[in-house]
């Protein structure tokens, strides 16, 4: 989604959806993409960050208009894949409780960003970040887009779950570059305490790792 600003809370509504339906990794393409008109201003900071103005959204459909549109393309045996997907769901389940209409429970939902933390924990996780790591091509994205970024995140998605495989259809998707799925081999229980000294070694060698994953912020 892209949106007035960044809470629904604070008067704030969705301005574009974009989606692309992918079934085993592989786009379908399916597409749903709308403007909406959300009924009051975009602020010059959210029309920064997209370039959609009140101007161009004035004679769009309200979401009230196009939600029956949304919901069918939906379906009823889906999974939304959304980079932070806390901030998309708090809006669009806002916009469905002012219509009365059930909110799309979290087991409907993917997060992306969650699952590149856990991968890469300590990592910058940004969807241009992650596109870099993944070597995907996101010259054109000057601006945020919905559908732009539904497309990109596609891609992305594909390789926090293993990298592309022989047969997927992407046209020009990247080679894997990571195989994130791979099971570390693990050392043999240990079935004894250490001993002081190799406490001792283990502390001295831990003061000596310079910026340590546990100590970073994103």
């Amino acid at each position: 989604t892209e949106t007035t600003g960044l809470s629904p809370h604070h008067g704030h509504r969705i301005i574009e959806i974009g989606c692309i339906e992918t079934v085993n990794f592989t786009s379908t393409g399916r597409t749903y993409h709308q403007y909406i008109n959300p009924e009051r201003d975009v602020p010059a900071d959210a029309f920064a960050v997209h370039g959609i103005s009140s101007s161009f959204l004035r004679d769009k459909p309200t979401f009230k208009e196009v939600v029956n549109d949304f919901l069918k393309f939906l379906g009823e045996d889906y999974k939304l894949v959304i980079h932070n997907a806390g901030f998309d769901m708090n809006f669009i389940n806002y916009e469905l409780g002012s219509l009365k209409l059930p909110a799309i429970s979290n087991e409907y939902v993917i997060d992306t960003l969650a699952m590149a933390r856990k991968a890469f924990p300590g990592a910058k996780n940004s969807l241009d970040a992650l596109c870099s790591r993944f070597s995907i091509d996101n010259s054109h994205r000057e601006l945020h887009g919905a559908l732009l970024d539904a497309e990109i995140l596609s891609r992305v998605y594909v390789h926090l779950n293993g990298g592309p495989q022989a047969g997927f259809n992407f046209g020009h998707q990247e080679q894997a570059t990571v195989q994130l799925n791979k099971k570390k081999q693990q050392r043999p229980r240990r079935e004894y305490e250490p001993t002081k000294q190799e406490l001792e070694a283990h502390k001295k060698f831990v003061s000596e790792i310079e910026n340590p994953l546990w100590l970073c912020e994103e």
